[in-house]
This record gives C-alpha cells, sequence and structure tokens, in this order.
C-alpha cells in the first residue's frame, strides 16, 4: 500500500499507535497530563526517542486544545506562569541534551525517582510550606529539562502539585494549561533545531480524530470521582508508568 510509505510504518504499527495515543487521550482528560508519558512507553517498541518527541510534542498542543472547555475556569494562573518561567530556562537545554546524550539513561533515573516519591505521597507526605515563587521555577526548570529530553515534563510538576496539597480540579486544569504553553514552545525549538520533518506531519495528522473523543471520555471518569480516588488514580499511574519504563529499559541493555 502505497499511503504506508508517508508513515514509514506497517500498518501492524500503525494500528498500535493508534490505540496508544487512544489510551493516553483518556489518562490525559482524566489526569491532566500523562499523555506523553503513556505515548512514549508504547511508541519506544517501534520509534527511537530523536522521532517519538516532536510527534508528542504536535499531539500534546492539539489535544490541550481539545481539553480547554473542560479546564479553562479551574486554572491557577500564577502557578502556571511561575513554572513557565523555569520550563522556559529548562526546555532548550532539554532539546540540546537529546542530540548528545542516551535519553534511555535519563529516563530510568527518572523513572525510579518518580517510583520514589509517589510511593511516599501515597504513605502521607506532604509538604505545604515549599508552595512558594523560588520553587515552582526550580521546578519548571527540572520539567522543561526533562520534556525537552524524555517527553516526562508533566510529571515533577504533577508531583510537585500533589506534594503541596492542591485540590484535583486545580492540579489538572493548571497542568492542561501550563503544558499547551510549553509544548507550542519546545515545538517551535525542535522545529528550528531539525528534530520535526514531514514523516512527523504525515505520522500526526491521522491521529487527530482520537484525541477529543479520549479527553470526552476521560473527563467523564473525572467529573464522577472523588478527590481521593483521583490522587489514587494518579498516584498509581505514575508507579506503574515508571516501573514500566524501567523495566524496558533494563530488557533492552
Amino acid at each position: 500500500m502505497d499511503f504506508l510509505s508517508y508513515f514509514q510504518l506497517s500498518l501492524v504499527e500503525i494500528y498500535f499507535v493508534i490505540f496508544t495515543v487512544f489510551i493516553a487521550s483518556i489518562i490525559r482528560g482524566f489526569n491532566g497530563f500523562g499523555f506523553s508519558a503513556t505515548c512514549i512507553s508504547g511508541f519506544s517498541f517501534i520509534l527511537p526517542a530523536i522521532e517519538i518527541v516532536p510527534i508528542i510534542l504536535i499531539l500534546e498542543v492539539l489535544i490541550s486544545i481539545f481539553m480547554a472547555p473542560y479546564i479553562w475556569n479551574k486554572i491557577d494562573w500564577n502557578l502556571v506562569f511561575k513554572v513557565l518561567i523555569g520550563i522556559v530556562i529548562g526546555s532548550p537545554i532539554g532539546l540540546y541534551l537529546l542530540k548528545y546524550l542516551a535519553p534511555e539513561t535519563t529516563h530510568f533515573y527518572v523513572c525510579i525517582i518518580i517510583i520514589i516519591f509517589s510511593i511516599l505521597l501515597m504513605r502521607g507526605y506532604s509538604n505545604k510550606n515549599i508552595k512558594n515563587n523560588e520553587s515552582k521555577i526550580i521546578t519548571g526548570i527540572i520539567s522543561g529539562t526533562l520534556n525537552g529530553l524524555t517527553t516526562l515534563g508533566g510529571m515533577p510538576v504533577a508531583l510537585f502539585l500533589l506534594v503541596t496539597s492542591i485540590h484535583p480540579t486545580i492540579i489538572r486544569g493548571s497542568l492542561a494549561a501550563l503544558f499547551f504553553l510549553t509544548d507550542v514552545y519546545a515545538f517551535i525549538l525542535s522545529f528550528f533545531a531539525g528534530i520535526v520533518d514531514m514523516t512527523t506531519v504525515y505520522r500526526t495528522l491521522p491521529l487527530i480524530i482520537i484525541l477529543p473523543i479520549g479527553v470526552f471520555i476521560g473527563d467523564k471518569f473525572f467529573v464522577k470521582s472523588k478527590e481521593e480516588f483521583y490522587r489514587k488514580v494518579v498516584f498509581y499511574f505514575l508507579i506503574i508508568i515508571s516501573g514500566f519504563g524501567v523495566l524496558r529499559i533494563l530488557g533492552s541493555t
């Protein structure tokens, strides 16, 4: 089939990508983050990291647009812009490192740290004292660097918000708004860095229709859930996706 040449993927691989994006969209609609982490866990079976990052950046921008009607009134803009300052600083660092470091190594250590912190949070750890401007900016720098290098930038921000015991509706809305802005920025940087090409665009176009469907389903689950349930889902998601990342990396070595 000639049209497959545009994607540089087999038909089975295309179906696999579509399924992964659908599941990731539901998770994003519920959590407010996790789309990138889910996609990279699936895509990594068939694509190298340098090709995964630009695809996910484009999809993240689009899915944030589709989420806007669900979260617009629940965004903490002060938090968003403080973290954004750090991300603006960190994103070029991450994209620069993407060309010279093995993303798998960074991914491994990030996953281990996330698992440790998630377990601590599940056991009741919290710290509202770190909810200051300096901590928000530092979190943004870490997030931006990881977003450019591994597309896992949402995880440290989610952990920060959970540690400071912010309400789930604010966490979800603020994360969605934040990563719309940061992924637009990261995509522009990756475009001028030569990471995005027409193959990336071809691979992305068929996936657009999947995004609003998944977001709609995820939002329905969120609306029906209670705060305690939301936090448990997020914790388990962080642990499972990070554990999966660790096992995948160990299995490839």
